[in-house]
């Protein structure tokens, strides 16, 4: 066998060659700066399961305080205008409502424009305006209003799982005739639910946006984002275009059916709605003084913190946690008689049961940054401007009442269709504005006034 000798000289270029390659790896952390310019773009989709799409007048943030546990009270600002923001809440009419808002750091408060595809069917441009300060009236409690705790009476009780019957070890109850107004912190522990970051506009002064003063539109029927866009204004990049494909456009509207009175197991379906990537659905009722909630999630959550825009990377982990439904996922059941009235009555009478069901199908967001990352890491990334899109369909019914699948949408003034017609009601659209609010005749306490007699304020 030849012998192999190994010089001075090669064996320590070899040791040299084996530390190197032990040494930990150097890698060059890329400089990223941030956009000086970022649009935030929230599209969302609203109605009543069942009825053909409205627009009434004065009504565009009609149930937008459902999200919230409701809003206002003492010391709450409001300055009697719905422009920007009406598209975060819970929201009937209009049934699609654009957001805008332009952050331009290199001259904030400046109006701008964003030029839009003929498909939106809004013309060349909209105008996004500054923030401006309004003059608001602050609502203060009125002189000699009462300041005592008057104790709650009922019951709050909470189930959930889409199940035809109750599953073992619900409802949880919280007796509030037995709690007392330092009961927060038992109240919070026994309800508790997921809420997310909010990963929208911190608008305030300097934003512009849209809708403003000057433009209040909404989108209407068949409207699309589908197409380019482009932000323009003093000192915005030329640059600032982009491209929404149909995966960006506005979701449909959920096309719900049911089927059972509360006294029976309510069975849910709906046809899949076109990029959603889950489902969330909840109930709330009333059976005399007690309070009754109901969600989808197959663990405990109360699902108050659910009704607004996700992230992605959020929408994944709940998905898989069992609190969201998946988006394949097309049908649901209500557990029997949990909304029923006191003597099982399955439609509202001298017990004043009733319930109300919301439903929320989840587009996601997609994010776009020019220019592109670099690929090589010792290049910075100076990053232009960005764009956030948040997308969600939603909406609401009258748990217990039969639904029917929606006829193709009308005109104001053809036959409306869509919702199984009750004996007091005709086919006809009424003409009375009154009687045309999808609303009437729900009247169910509200879960603020709940929780402000539970805790004293």
């Amino acid at each position: 066998m030849a012998r192999i000798h190994f010089s001075p000289s090669h064996l320590c270029a070899a040791v040299m060659l084996l530390l190197a390659s032990a040494a930990p790896a150097q890698t060059t952390q890329q400089v990223v700066r941030p956009p000086k310019v970022m649009l935030w773009m929230d599209l969302s989709t609203g109605g009543m399961a069942g009825m053909p799409e409205m627009d009434m007048p004065g009504m565009g943030g009609l149930m937008a305080g459902l999200g919230g546990m409701g809003r206002g009270g003492p010391g709450a600002k409001s300055t009697g205008r719905e422009y920007y923001g009406s598209a975060r809440g819970f929201h009937v009419m209009p049934a699609r409502i654009l957001d805008i808002a332009l952050w331009n750091g290199l001259k904030p408060g400046v109006e701008a424009a964003q030029r839009i595809p003929a498909g939106l069917k809004l013309g060349e441009k909209l105008p996004l305006l500054p923030v401006i300060p309004d003059k608001v009236s602050e609502e203060k409690a009125s002189p000699g209003g009462s300041t005592d705790y008057e104790a709650p009476k009922g019951r709050i009780l909470f189930y959930w799982g889409c199940s035809p019957t109750v599953r073992a070890g619900q409802p949880r109850v919280v007796d509030l005739s037995k709690m007392s107004a330092d009961s927060a912190a038992a109240f919070g522990s026994a309800f508790s639910g997921r809420f997310a970051p909010d990963r929208g506009a911190k608008v305030r002064a300097g934003y512009d946006v849209f809708p403003n003063e000057r433009d209040q539109r909404s989108v209407p029927r068949d409207g699309s984002v589908v197409g380019e866009h482009q932000v323009m204004g003093d000192a915005i990049p030329d640059s600032f275009r982009f491209n929404l494909g149909p995966g960006h456009d506005l979701m449909p509207a959920i096309e719900l059916q049911s089927q059972g009175g509360l006294s029976d197991s309510v069975s849910l379906s709906w046809i899949p709605v076109t990029n959603a990537k889950a489902y969330f659905l909840h109930a709330m009722g009333a059976q005399g003084d007690d309070m009754i909630f109901w969600s989808s999630s197959e663990v405990p959550d109360t699902g108050f913190g659910l009704f607004d825009y996700l992230s992605n990377s959020t929408i994944d982990k709940w998905t898989s946690e069992k609190v969201l439904l998946g988006a394949n996922v097309t049908q649901c059941a209500v557990p029997k008689g949990i909304m029923a009235g006191r003597g099982g009555s399955s439609r509202r009478g001298g017990d004043e049961s009733g319930a109300m069901l919301r439903m929320i199908a989840y587009g996601g967001e997609h994010g776009f940054v020019h220019p592109p990352r670099p690929t090589d890491p010792k290049v910075p990334w100076d990053q232009e401007w960005s764009v956030r899109l948040r997308v969600k369909s939603q909406t609401m019914a009258m748990l217990g009442e039969e639904i029917e699948p929606q006829q193709p949408s009308r005109s104001s003034d053809s036959p409306a269709k869509g919702r199984k017609a009750q004996p007091q009601n005709s086919n006809d659209a009424p003409q009375d504005a009154a009687e045309e609010n999808p609303l009437k005749g729900l009247s169910l306490p509200s879960p603020a006034n709940v929780l402000k007699g539970l805790f004293g304020r």
